[in-house]
C-alpha cells in the first residue's frame, strides 16, 4: 500500500474510518500499533535536547528581549509582537510595528502607519536542532555545511551560535518592526539616529545598537558576566543575538504535551479520541506531507493559497518564498509553520486570515474552495480592509499552487472532531499558564516593560 501521506495501511485505514465512521471501535492495542507504525513511516521521534545555555547568557538575553532600547524609537522590543502572554505572538492576524500603541491583542496601529506584512510566529521549541530556517520566507537558513545565509550576505558578522541566534539579528533593522523611519524622534524627544542609516548598512545598524546598549552600565556588567572571555570592545551585536537566542530557546520550550509523552513511549498519554486523530493527521486528512518529522515540519515552502491581507512585500501582494529563492514558481508559498501548542497560536497562516483553527484545517483540507468561501467577519475592521481577492491575484496563485494543495480531501464532521482533538494533544498545559512569568520586573535600560 503505498505510503505518500494520504495514506498508509489498510489496516490503519480500516481503523480511522471505524473508529470516525461509526462501525465500531477499534481495540486499544491496534490503535497503538496503527499509530506507532505511521510515526515511524514519517520520522516522528522525541524531539533532540537543547543546547545548553549558561544562566548568565539566558538573563542578558530575556533583559534584552524585553528591553524596548533595541528599537529605534524606543517603543518596541522583541516582545511586543512576542508576548509570552500571547503564547509567544501577539495575538494578532498582522502585526503593529512602530509607532502602534498598545499590547498584545489590544495593539493597535499609528497614524499614518500600515500592518506588518505577515502574522508573527511563535517561538516554540525555535532553538532546537530541528530548525535550520527562520522566518515565513525561509530567508535566515543554515546550509547542510552549517553555514548562515542571510538578507545580509557578506556582513552578517562571525560567531553567531544558531540560526535562531541570525534571526535575531534582523527584526531590528527592519523599519517596520523596530527601527523606525527618517525623521522620527524616540520616545525621549531624541532623534532617532538608527533610522537615518541606509537600508543595506547594516553592520552599521548594529554597531549603533551596541553603542546603545554599551552605554548602560548595568548590560556592561551582564555582558561581562555572560562572555567573561570577550573584552568590551569585542562585543558586538552577534552576542546581544545569541544570549537572545538562548532566552528563546529555553523559555519558549515546552515538552510536556500528551503527544510528546506518547513519544516517550506512554501509550496511556493520549486519548483514543486523539490517537484516531492522529491516525487521520498521518493518514487520510494528508496532514503529515507537511508537518512530519520531530518538529511537524518539513520546513519546505507550499502555495495554500491563502487569503491575502496585509500591505504585501512587493506591489501590494506578498510573493512568500519566492524573495528569497528569486523563482517565480515558490510565488505565494510560504514555509510550513510548526504546530507545537497549535491551539494556542492563533490567528493562523502566514497573514493570520484564519483566527479559528478548525477553519484554517479546513482551508488545509481544500484550499480552493475555502479561499473562494472565505468570510472575513471575524477579522478585525482595520484588518479586513486590507483583503485582497481581486480574481486576477486568485488566478496568478492557482497557477502556482502546490501539488499537495491542489488535491481535495473530505472529512466527515466526525472525523474533523478527531484531528482537532489531536491537535488539542500538542499543547504542553504549561504553555498556557507559566509564560508570563517569563516577564521580567523591569529591564536595564529604564524603559517600562509592557
Amino acid at each position: 500500500m503505498k505510503r505518500n501521506g494520504l495514506y498508509l495501511t489498510t489496516a490503519a485505514l480500516a481503523a480511522v474510518l471505524s473508529s470516525c465512521g461509526g462501525g465500531g471501535s477499534t481495540p486499544q492495542q491496534d490503535l497503538d500499533n496503527e499509530l506507532r507504525q505511521a510515526l515511524s513511516t514519517y520520522g516522528v521521534t522525541e524531539l533532540a535536547p537543547l543546547p545548553m545555555h549558561t544562566a548568565e547568557k539566558v538573563a542578558l538575553g530575556q533583559a534584552l528581549f524585553f528591553d524596548k532600547l533595541l528599537s529605534g524609537n524606543r517603543d518596541m522590543s522583541c516582545a511586543t509582537c512576542h508576548d509570552p502572554r500571547d503564547a509567544g505572538g501577539d495575538g494578532l492576524s498582522l502585526s503593529v510595528g512602530v509607532g502602534g500603541s498598545g499590547i498584545g491583542h489590544q495593539r493597535i496601529l499609528g497614524s499614518g502607519k500600515e500592518f506588518i506584512p505577515r502574522n508573527a510566529p511563535e517561538l516554540f521549541e525555535r532553538g532546537g536542532v530541528e530548525f535550520t530556517s527562520m522566518f515565513w520566507d525561509s530567508r535566515v537558513d543554515m546550509d547542510p555545511q552549517g553555514s548562515f545565509r542571510s538578507p545580509a550576505m557578506g556582513q552578517l558578522p562571525q560567531g553567531l551560535d544558531s540560526v535562531l541566534a541570525v534571526q535575531a539579528m534582523f527584526p531590528v533593522t527592519s523599519r517596520a518592526e523596530m527601527r523606525g523611519f527618517d525623521g522620527d524622534d524616540d520616545v525621549l524627544g531624541s532623534p532617532n539616529e538608527l533610522a537615518l542609516l541606509a537600508d543595506n548598512d547594516f553592520t552599521g545598524m548594529w554597531d549603533g545598537l551596541m553603542q546603545r546598549v554599551l552605554d548602560v552600565e548595568e548590560y556592561r556588567g551582564m555582558f561581562a558576566d555572560a562572555y567573561p572571555g570577550v573584552a568590551e570592545q569585542d562585543l558586538g551585536f552577534q552576542h546581544a543575538a545569541n544570549a537572545i537566542a538562548a532566552f528563546e530557546s529555553e523559555g519558549f520550550s515546552f515538552r510536556n504535551t500528551p503527544f510528546d509523552n506518547y513519544l516517550a513511549g506512554d501509550d496511556s498519554a493520549l486519548t483514543d479520541n486523539e490517537k484516531e486523530g492522529a491516525l487521520l493527521f498521518y493518514g487520510v486528512a494528508g496532514c503529515a506531507r507537511c508537518h512530519t518529522g520531530p518538529a511537524m515540519t518539513d520546513l519546505e515552502h507550499y502555495n495554500f493559497m491563502v487569503p491575502a491581507l496585509g500591505p504585501g512585500k512587493a506591489d501590494g501582494i506578498d510573493p512568500g518564498f519566492a524573495l528569497t529563492s528569486h523563482n517565480d514558481a515558490d510565488r505565494f508559498s510560504f514555509r510550513t509553520p510548526p504546530l507545537r501548542n497549535v491551539a494556542l497560536t492563533g490567528p493562523w497562516m502566514h497573514d493570520g486570515s484564519f483566527t479559528d483553527l478548525r477553519s484554517a484545517v479546513r482551508h488545509m483540507l481544500d484550499c480552493q474552495e475555502s479561499v473562494h468561501g472565505y468570510d472575513p467577519l471575524s477579522l478585525k475592521e482595520d484588518v479586513r480592509a486590507t483583503l485582497n481577492m481581486d480574481q486576477l491575484l486568485l488566478d496568478d496563485m492557482l497557477a502556482t499552487i502546490s501539488p499537495a494543495a491542489a488535491e481535495r480531501r473530505q472529512l466527515t464532521d466526525a472525523q474533523l472532531d478527531r484531528l482537532m482533538d489531536f491537535l488539542g494533544a500538542l499543547t504542553d498545559p504549561a504553555a498556557a499558564t507559566q509564560m508570563p512569568a517569563l516577564l521580567p520586573d523591569s529591564v536595564p535600560s529604564g524603559l517600562p516593560v509592557d
